[in-house]
């Protein structure tokens, strides 16, 4: 394929067969089709996702996928990581524009490298795969250079983080609580423990904290109290304990059940902790003047990336703000955007889930 030209930049496309997500809109009513009618707070309107997941095959539209091309415009020859590859979307977008770039793509969910692997194919040569979660982002790096074959800088980084749309769509994952399935939840199915497995062992206090650090404080207690005594099986088993623990006066909309589900995604797959180990080695495996890309969609998630890039650029100083450096610190280098990048109105329009993205971008110093 050709580079796309730079007058294109801020008219890319793609077809509609890329990574996508909002974590945030899980905690909406309108969130993957979790539409709220009167005799429920969480039950759904139009088919089961489920039915039609045969069909929908992994299907992403990515999110803001001009804004994070262009954040990589400046980066010297190299190779890009992109560590959450999903269908291949941002991949396809890099590679497209920049034929002096190869990219290693790194997802731990199987049917997603499987998208990737046949959305990339034109780029055979330029694009390498790997199996591995963002703990073991370095190890990962190096076996996709192997396959690549090269020993070119690492001059970016990208991490979309979250659950994917086909992860939330396809209901038999048991990602949301559109349609009836095992209450699983795992990014990986072959590791980690199932979120029903997850609430055999967590303690009530854990549990609670849980369900507060994800926005649902008024209620944490109550739900927490009741899930662990519930212990469900299924979403279904889950939607309704959660139907049960609300008053009927807040059952206005269905934040409450969205809130729950993404807690426990979370935790089933170690997120903030998985978020926490990228952050720690990204500096170390980009060359000079190479930049971290992260898209986040929940506030725990974008205040963990803000504090770590400004700490980095602050070089750990410990100086008041009002006055000169003296204790010594030396900068990692610097914040490139200084307020998140949100997605455009025109975007949200075409993929509401895009809404609650935050892109920030770290540059290491030269």
């Amino acid at each position: 394929m050709l580079a796309l030209k730079e007058e294109d930049h801020q008219t890319i496309t793609e077809p509609r067969t890329m990574r996508s997500l909002s974590t945030d809109r899980e905690e909406r009513n309108s969130s993957a089709l979790f539409l709220v009618s009167p005799g429920s707070l969480h039950s759904p309107a139009g088919p089961s996702v489920g039915g039609l997941r045969m069909a929908q095959e992994f299907t992403h539209q990515s999110v803001l996928l001009e804004e994070v091309v262009t954040e990589f415009d400046p980066v010297p020859s190299g190779l890009i990581v992109d560590a959450t590859v999903g269908a291949g979307g941002h991949a396809w977008a890099i590679l497209n524009r920049r034929p002096d770039i190869m990219v290693i793509g790194i997802d731990r969910d199987a049917a997603a490298r499987k998208a990737a692997t046949e959305r990339l194919a034109p780029f055979a040569g330029r694009f390498s795969l790997v199996a591995s979660r963002f703990s073991d982002i370095a190890a990962a790096v190096q076996r996709g250079r192997e396959q690549l074959a090269s020993s070119a800088p690492v001059v970016g980084i990208l991490a979309d983080l979250g659950v994917s749309s086909p992860q939330l769509d396809h209901g038999h994952r048991g990602f949301s609580f559109n349609a009836d399935a095992p209450l699983d939840m795992r990014m990986d199915p072959d590791h980690d423990a199932t979120a029903a497995q997850l609430l055999e062992t967590i303690s009530l206090d854990e549990l609670t904290q849980l369900l507060r650090d994800n926005g649902e404080a008024k209620y944490a207690r109550r739900l927490a109290t009741v899930m662990l005594a519930g212990k469900p099986q299924t979403t279904s088993d889950l939607v309704d304990l959660v139907d049960g623990a609300i008053p009927k006066g807040d059952r206005r909309r269905g934040h409450v059940a969205s809130r729950v589900f993404q807690a426990l995604r979370i935790a089933v797959n170690q997120e903030l902790d998985e978020l926490a180990a990228l952050l720690e080695v990204s500096l170390s495996i980009l060359t000079p003047g190479g930049r971290l890309e992260v898209i986040s969609y929940h506030s725990g998630e974008d205040a963990m990336v803000k504090h770590t890039m400004r700490e980095w650029e602050l070089g750990g100083c410990t100086c008041p703000a009002t006055l000169p450096c003296v204790c010594g610190a030396t900068s990692k280098g610097r914040c490139v955007t200084r307020r998140a990048v949100v997605a455009s109105a025109s975007e949200i329009e075409r993929n509401p889930r895009s809404r609650s993205a935050r892109l920030r971008t770290f540059e290491v110093a030269s």
